[in-house]
C-alpha cells in the first residue's frame, strides 16, 4: 500500500529525516515512537506533501504510484488522510457542509457518483452514534470551541466518511480521558477494518492496550533505529530512549 524508500527530508536547510525505509501492507497498523523533535510529525507531513518540506533523496510510493509530483490535494483525493496533532478551527464553515463538500470532491476525482446531503446525513449520524458525538456538532463550525477530545473524534468522523486508504494519525491519543481513549480506539479499529493502512504516532503505551500494531518503529534524530512487534513497547516503557540516542 505504502512504500517509503531511503527518504531524506530537509526543512530550512536542516536535514530532519535520514534514510527512512518503511513498507506498509494493506490493513497494517504501524506505530512510530521516539523522543520529541526526532522527526515523527515531519514524516507524516512529508507523506501528504506539505510545502517547504524538501525531499533531498528517496521516493514515496502509494500503490506503486510515485507521490513526488502530486500536491496535497491530489494525495488526499487518491486516499491519504492526515489527522493533525493540533487540529485547527475553520470559522464560518459548518461541519456538515465541510464533510459534504470534501466527500463529493473526492467522488468527483474518482469519477464516481456524487452523494446528496440527505443521504450523507444518514451515514454521518450512524458514525456519530458509534463515536458518541452529539448531533449538534454537525451545525457547528469545524473544530470551533471544541475540546481536544472532541476534535480528535471529529477527525475520526471525517475519516469514517472519506474512507482513506492510508490514515496518518499524529498523536490522536493526546489529551484524551480514559472514556474518550476507548472511543477513539474503537474508531481506529473500524477504520482499519476497511482495509485502511495506518501510521500512528504516539508517546504512550495506553492506546496500544486497545489496538494491536503490526509493527513499532523507534525514530531518533531522524533515523529509524529499531523496529519490532508490540513487545517493543515494553522495552521502551522500561528503559526509555536513552539506549537508542
Amino acid at each position: 500500500m505504502l512504500k517509503i524508500e531511503n527518504l531524506n527530508v530537509n526543512i530550512k536547510n536542516n536535514n530532519i529525516l535520514k534514510s527512512i525505509n518503511i513498507k506498509i501492507k494493506t490493513g497494517e497498523l504501524h506505530v512510530i515512537m521516539g523522543p520529541n523533535g526526532s522527526g515523527k510529525s515531519t514524516l507524516l507531513s512529508t507523506l501528504v506533501g506539505r510545502e517547504n518540506y524538501k525531499i533531498n533523496n528517496g521516493k514515496i510510493f502509494f500503490n506503486d504510484i510515485n507521490l513526488s509530483d502530486m500536491n496535497i490535494e491530489e494525495r488526499s483525493k487518491i486516499g491519504l488522510f492526515l489527522s493533525f496533532q493540533n487540529a485547527i478551527e475553520i470559522a464560518g464553515v459548518k461541519n456538515i457542509y465541510f464533510l459534504h463538500t470534501a466527500l463529493n470532491e473526492k467522488l468527483k476525482y474518482l469519477k464516481q457518483k456524487k452523494i446528496n446531503i440527505l443521504t450523507m446525513i444518514k451515514t454521518i449520524k450512524k458514525n456519530m452514534k458509534y463515536l458518541k458525538i452529539e448531533k449538534k456538532l454537525l451545525n457547528r463550525d469545524v473544530n470551533e470551541n471544541l475540546s481536544g477530545g472532541e476534535r480528535k473524534k471529529n477527525e475520526l468522523l471525517q475519516m469514517l466518511m472519506l474512507k482513506p486508504k492510508v490514515a496518518l494519525l499524529d498523536e490522536i491519543d493526546s489529551g484524551l480521558d480514559i472514556d474518550s481513549m476507548k472511543i477513539v480506539s474503537n474508531g481506529i479499529r473500524l477504520i482499519k477494518s476497511n482495509n485502511c493502512s495506518i501510521i500512528l504516532i504516539t508517546h504512550y503505551k495506553r492506546l496500544l492496550n486497545y489496538i494491536e500494531p503490526n509493527f513499532i518503529h523507534i525514530l531518533v534524530n531522524g533515523k529509524i533505529i529499531k523496529s519490532g512487534d508490540k513487545n517493543l513497547i515494553n522495552e521502551i516503557e522500561s528503559f526509555g530512549y536513552k539506549k537508542y540516542v
